[in-house]
């Protein structure tokens, strides 16, 4: 696949900015790292060598206690097995290195959750209200808030494009008719809605998705509309069309690569917008019902118990990184994709 070089003058400048270059190795990392999310923060274990025989519990599902000699049928305690095989040399088992699940309640003799940091037991971040690991719930919310940002991207501006640019590109009546559409439709207060959905039915991660997308695909349609009123009226398009090129061929290979950077330097704002979005319906009650992971659950637990500062620091703490790392990130892209040579990148 060749690349042209406007492009690869683009991509270079785009890693001369440092800090978003390794913003953006690091965030990629992550989003990696949630295919294996279990394999680091799980309290099943990796793997059990016991009485010579191999099992691998985190993704073979369920296994009772007393497939390891343990004297009840529920699922096996993980933590508990690997001191017992330690103490009676049957074998050995390897745990990931946060050993709890982020639904599991743990309670302590003599304490009272939430619990405060503690390494010794394992609680690197300390645990909630209810005794669930702090540091597990903020790993496996930070895989459904992503997600649900990158889904939500996709969708988006899938619709905000197609339809932009179909305004851009046709205009008259088609134009006249989506703008009066838009402007009704943005008036339509969004919270309310959530609110009557979330007092009717149990909020899911698809149905957030799809209110999100609903609500949200407008302010993409009026940056692509206008791009290409612009890029429809340049000379380059009207000589294809007087040689006779097709609509499709018009928007597909002139019109929507030469809006490209300004579709790319939206990407990271949109991630962060929703990020935000899926905490602040959490945290207001109206998004993922619990005991699903979730930062703007967590936060909400921490706000309301500020004794127990593990909670809301860790939370924010997060927050603040993740929202910062993708902040460089589009800062970068937008002065890698900046058409003005002379700019200079303090």
């Amino acid at each position: 696949m060749r690349i042209d070089p406007l492009t690869r003058r683009q991509f270079k400048r785009f890693r001369e900015i440092k800090r978003g270059w390794y913003s953006a190795v690091v965030l990629v990392l992550l989003i990696l790292s949630t295919a294996f999310t279990e394999l680091l923060v799980n309290n099943r274990a990796l793997v059990v060598n016991y009485q010579g025989e191999w099992h691998f519990p985190t993704y073979a599902g369920f296994k009772p206690g007393t497939t390891f000699g343990l004297d009840y049928q529920y699922e096996t305690n993980y933590r508990e097995l690997k001191s017992r095989l330690q103490s009676t040399q049957q074998g050995w088992v390897l745990l990931p290195p946060v050993p709890f699940s982020p639904y599991e309640i743990n309670t302590y003799e003599g304490q009272f959750a939430p619990h405060p940091p503690n390494a010794e037991q394992g609680h690197y971040l300390g645990t909630d209200t209810a005794g669930r690991d702090v540091l597990a719930r903020l790993v496996y919310g930070f895989r459904i808030a992503i997600w649900f940002s990158l889904i939500l991207l996709v969708t988006t501006f899938a619709v905000g494009i197609s339809v932009g640019c179909a305004m851009g590109y046709f205009g008259g009546t088609f134009d006249l008719f989506f703008q009066r559409l838009i402007e009704i439709w943005s008036n339509v207060p969004f919270l309310y809605v959530i609110m009557i959905i979330a007092s009717i039915i149990t909020p899911s991660f698809g149905l957030l998705v799809l209110l999100m997308v609903v609500f949200g695909w407008m302010g993409m349609t009026w940056y692509m509309r206008t791009a290409t009123y612009k890029e429809s009226a340049r000379d380059y398009v009207m000589a294809s069309r007087s040689l006779g090129a097709s609509h499709s061929r018009l928007i597909f290979r002139h019109i929507l690569p030469n809006t490209l950077s300004l579709i790319i330097t939206f990407v990271p704002f949109s991630i962060t917008g929703g990020i935000t979005s899926l905490t602040s319906l959490d945290y207001l009650g109206f998004g993922l019902p619990p005991p699903t992971p979730s930062w703007g659950e967590l936060l909400k637990q921490g706000t309301d118990n500020l004794d127990a500062l593990w909670i809301v620091s860790s939370v924010v703490g997060a927050l603040v990184i993740l929202l910062v790392m993708v902040t460089f990130v589009g800062e970068a892209i937008r002065e890698a994709f900046d058409p003005k040579q002379h700019t200079i990148y303090e």
